[in-house]
């Protein structure tokens, strides 16, 4: 008995003494095949191309991606999302290399999907941005706003297109209004019902997203706000996931990841479908310019982001450290054997 009172029975530092301890009682568990590495392949390039704003991160020429993804394999990352960047004179109104079979990411997607076959799942964004030449997500009205019913007949042409070039999973990304029913049904079409949709449910209009811009050469004018969601409502994404597995999504996403856990955690606990977050460029960002000003120690933090997406709910994380992280992962795992 001390003169300050009694001691502590219960001590739960007891659970925290030492690696092999916290190890054993982790309620949130990190793997390899919890991350899809979002990938960006650029026409007409000799060499792959660093991406100010995202260091490490590159734009892949078609050969450097083939390797990119033999690397994911081998750490044992489940997946791998490619974006498509056309050369600039190819962008039009409608993105007509995005439904070419011989544009860039169809290209990408047969090159990666003959490397890899089974080994990784081969996964597209379906949307139009990467290849308008106004840098939208969708077909532009006379009045120079996003047609959402015109958009959904690209989708559909899209869908088909990725899927013949051996896409295992399509991600609708645009954020319009019945765009997974559409979709299903143009892949059930053309007998491609074993292609997985992975939709972008939960998708907000974001400030996080200003690395992606220089990553996709995007050629944005304005902004997504009438189609991407407002930051600040959530009842929206819960009817937003009630119409996309209604319409046949057989995984969902919420985009981005760390600014909305709150969110990831009522999509989680809502759905009994497999649900993904995207860790997106500005978050990576983030990190990456503080640990090169040594404000944060930058492989701690990268794992202390991911493990919170996931004990937000996320069963899959998109992330530009994917590849990097497995590897870091395997080693913690045979270091504390």
């Amino acid at each position: 008995m001390s003169k300050y009172g009694s001691f502590p029975g219960t001590r739960p530092r007891r659970l925290r003494t030492s690696p092999v301890m916290r190890r054993m009682v982790a309620e949130t568990r990190l793997h390899p095949a919890d991350f899809i590495l979002p990938a960006f392949v650029r026409e007409g390039v000799s060499e792959p191309v660093p991406i100010g704003a995202m260091p490490g991160v590159l734009q892949h020429t078609r050969d450097s991606l083939k390797k990119a993804a033999l690397e994911a394999v081998e750490a044992g990352v489940s997946g791998i999302m490619l974006f498509g960047v056309p050369e600039e004179g190819k962008k039009d109104a409608r993105g007509t290399v995005g439904t070419d079979p011989d544009g860039i990411l169809q290209l990408a997607l047969r090159d990666v999907r003959a490397e890899v076959g089974d080994d990784l799942l081969v996964m597209s964004d379906l949307c139009l941005d990467e290849f308008t030449d106004h840098g939208h997500c969708g077909v532009l009205d006379a009045e120079g706003r996003v047609d959402n019913d015109a958009t959904l007949e690209r989708y559909a042409e899209m869908a088909q297109v990725q899927a013949d070039a051996g896409a295992h999973v399509v991600g609708p990304s645009g954020m319009m209004d019945g765009q997974i029913g559409v979709i299903r049904d143009a892949l059930d079409q053309i007998g491609r019902e074993d292609v997985a949709i992975l939709a972008y449910t939960v998708k907000y209009s974001s400030a996080f997203f200003g690395p992606f811009r220089e990553a996709v050469a995007s050629s944005l004018q304005g902004d997504r706000k009438t189609y991407q969601q407002d930051p600040a409502n959530w009842r929206e994404s819960l009817r937003e996931l009630e119409l996309d597995l209604a319409e046949g999504a057989d995984m969902v996403m919420v985009k981005p990841a760390g600014p909305y856990l709150d969110i990831l955690a009522r999509v989680a606990d809502a759905v009994d479908v497999p649900v993904a977050a995207y860790q997106i460029s500005g978050e990576y960002a983030m990190v990456e310019a503080a640990a090169e000003k040594g404000w944060i120690d930058r492989d701690q933090a990268i794992l202390e982001t991911l493990t919170g997406i996931k004990r937000a709910g996320a069963r899959t994380i998109l992330t530009y450290w994917a590849t990097e992280a497995a590897q870091r992962l395997r080693r913690l795992e045979g270091t504390t054997r």
